[in-house]
C-alpha cells in the first residue's frame, strides 16, 4: 500500500459540487477521503475519524471555517489547508493566526491543491532526531527533540508541527546564517521559496513563545537582507567551561 493510500484527509465545504471535485481528484491521487459540510461536522471528524490532514472552506453556514479552526485546534494539532475566494492578505493572515498551515485562493487547479497537500504532508515527516537528543539552550530553553518538547522558564510550551519544524532546522544550524529561501524550503517545500511573508509570521509566533522580550530576542536573530540565525549556544557553553 503506498504512503498516499494510508492518508486519510478530510474535505469541509457547503458546496456539494466542490466536495465532488476535490474528492475525486484526490482520490486519483490515492488519498482515502472523509467530508464534512460546515464546521460542526468538521470538528466531530476530527475527532472521530483521526484525519491526516484538513481542507477547508472559509466561508460556511453555522460555523464559518475561521471557528471550526478554533475549535479544532483546542483538540488537534492536524495541518489544516484554508480554502476561500478572496485574496484579501488579511484574511490569509487571520487564518493562519488561527492555526491553518496553508491558504489555497478559489478557483485553484487540481495540481495546485495537491501540491500544497504533498508539501504540507512533507514538511510534517520529521527528519531523524539528533544523536543528542535533549539540548539545554540556558537556564531559560531546553528542546527535546525525542519527545517534540520544547521547555521554557520549567514549563512546556505547546508548538505547531511547522513552529516545530522551523525550530528544528534553527537550532539544528546553530550559529549559521540560514537564508530566506532555505529555511522556506527546508520547512515548507521548495514550492514556497518566495514565501518570504510566510516565514517572517512564523518566526514572530516562534519569538512569542520562546523569547523572554519577543521585540528584543536572544535565540533567534535577524540578518537583514538575508535571513535568520539561532544563537551559537554550544561555543558559549564552551566559553563558560572553558
Amino acid at each position: 500500500m503506498s504512503d498516499k493510500a494510508e492518508k486519510l484527509i478530510l474535505v469541509v465545504d457547503d458546496e456539494p459540487r466542490m466536495i465532488r471535485f476535490i474528492r475525486m481528484n484526490l482520490e486519483l491521487e490515492g488519498y482515502r477521503v472523509v467530508e464534512a459540510t460546515n464546521g460542526l461536522e468538521a470538528v466531530d471528524c476530527v475527532r472521530e475519524d483521526l484525519p491526516d490532514l484538513v481542507v477547508m472552506d472559509v466561508q460556511m453556514p453555522e460555523m464559518d471555517g475561521f471557528e471550526a479552526l478554533k475549535h479544532i485546534r483546542q483538540v488537534s494539532t492536524v495541518p489544516v489547508v484554508m480554502l476561500t475566494v478572496k485574496a484579501d492578505e488579511e484574511d490569509k493572515v487571520r487564518g493562519l493566526e488561527l492555526g491553518a498551515d496553508d491558504y489555497v485562493t478559489k478557483p485553484f487547479s487540481p495540481r495546485e491543491l495537491s501540491s500544497r497537500i504533498k508539501a504540507l504532508l512533507r514538511r510534517l515527516e520529521m527528519p531523524s532526531s539528533p544523536a543528542k537528543t535533549v539540548t539545554r539552550i540556558d537556564d531559560r530553553l531546553t528542546v527535546d527533540f525525542q519527545r517534540h518538547e520544547v521547555i521554557v522558564d520549567g514549563k512546556p510550551v505547546r508548538l505547531r508541527p511547522t513552529e516545530y519544524r522551523l525550530l528544528y532546522h534553527l537550532i539544528s544550524n546553530a550559529g549559521w546564517v540560514m537564508s530566506h529561501e532555505m529555511l522556506l524550503a527546508k520547512v515548507w517545500g521548495h514550492e514556497y521559496r518566495d514565501a518570504s511573508n510566510l516565514l517572517r509570521l512564523y518566526i514572530t509566533y516562534l519569538r512569542k513563545k520562546v523569547e523572554a522580550d519577543p521585540a528584543h530576542p536572544q535565540y533567534i536573530l535577524t540578518e537583514r537582507g538575508v535571513g535568520y540565525r539561532f544563537v551559537d549556544f554550544w561555543r558559549q557553553q564552551e566559553e563558560k567551561t572553558g
